[in-house]
């Protein structure tokens, strides 16, 4: 957490600022509304969504921010958090960071209502003050999120997944989120400008390289210290997996596909799967592919001058691909 700490070292009062205003955010005049949003911020994770836009925000305008990066980074975490609630009753999953789900709390139906609810506030935000061109970068990320996850799941029932497809899913599922964050700060402070869409895509090439680091964790990380193999359990198609089913003979495609599909459950089984893509050069290509992802969006922030920002942004970006969880 130290690194995290010192990411967020040029940013503190508005970090400090943000907290306030984004509780605000969340009113309603519903007492149980206000329990279950009490609740969720105060369950908050790491926030790297409202650092990437303060940190972007403030890079391109001299280290000053304004309402519109503040109600940015509002709208964004509400979206977020919507889509996190909306995510439990979809997986049926009873934890989240560690703490129970709302659903698990409150069952599924207020769960989809509370998500309901955050996606309205959300939109409203930008709404009520006009911010347009905010509200177009969040409604495309939150369009091509639904887009990802329902192209991940009518890909994974015949596990045909090719690496351009992965690519696409991932890059809507998790990177459009984060390039959205960056393209909301950018445009909060220096609007209709180029740096809009280059801070957009130095989010998404973050995210990829934050997503093909989460699937290299079920191959097992030193924090662990052994495989998870959550992902195989679940029939999830990571970039390890998918390489090797690209270079591997026939019969070992074979054997791959029936262990994933039939023989999930199998811890046995799905340690051999876990040894075989390492064997096979699986977790190698996936580190080298992070990797080019991470330098390309350094790359783009050696066209900006030397600040704090700047190096927070580059400790961000080396911090996705080097954390331990």
């Amino acid at each position: 957490m130290k690194v995290v700490s010192q990411i967020k070292d040029p940013i503190r009062e508005e970090m400090e600022l943000f907290e306030s205003k984004f509780r605000d955010s969340m009113t309603s005049k519903v007492a149980l509304l206000n329990r279950i949003t009490y609740y969720i911020v105060n369950r908050k994770g790491k926030q790297m969504r409202p650092m990437f836009v303060f940190l972007t925000a403030k890079l391109l305008n001299k280290g000053q921010v304004n309402e519109r990066t503040y109600r940015g980074a509002a709208v964004i975490e509400l979206i977020h958090t919507a889509t996190l609630v909306h995510d439990d009753v979809v997986d049926e999953s009873t934890k989240r960071r560690g703490f129970f789900s709302i659903n698990a709390l409150w069952k599924n139906k207020i769960a989809v209502l509370v998500g309901d609810f955050l996606l309205s506030k959300g939109l409203l935000l930008s709404i009520d003050n006009g911010d347009f061109d905010l509200l177009r970068i969040i409604s495309v990320a939150v369009r091509e999120m639904s887009e990802g996850e329902l192209l991940q799941i009518e890909k994974a029932r015949r596990l045909d997944i090719t690496e351009t497809v992965y690519y696409d899913i991932i890059r809507q599922k998790t990177a459009t989120l984060i390039a959205a964050c960056c393209a909301l700060g950018a445009c909060s402070v220096k609007p209709d400008s180029p740096d809009v869409e280059t801070f957009r895509r130095f989010g998404e090439l973050c995210g990829m390289a934050f997503q093909i680091k989460d699937d290299l964790f079920d191959y097992g990380n030193e924090a662990i210290g052994k495989p998870t193999g959550i992902d195989i359990k679940e029939q999830k198609m990571t970039l390890p997996l998918i390489h090797v089913l690209n270079i591997c003979s026939k019969a070992e495609k074979k054997w791959l596909i029936n262990s994933i599909k039939n023989h999930n459950k199998d811890k046995k089984r799905v340690k051999e799967v876990i040894g075989f893509v390492k064997e096979q050069g699986g977790l190698d290509y996936a580190v080298q592919k992070m990797l080019a992802y991470k330098n390309e969006a350094l790359e783009l922030l050696t066209a900006y001058p030397e600040s704090e920002y700047k190096a927070a942004l580059e400790l961000m970006v080396n911090y996705v691909v080097d954390r331990k969880k």
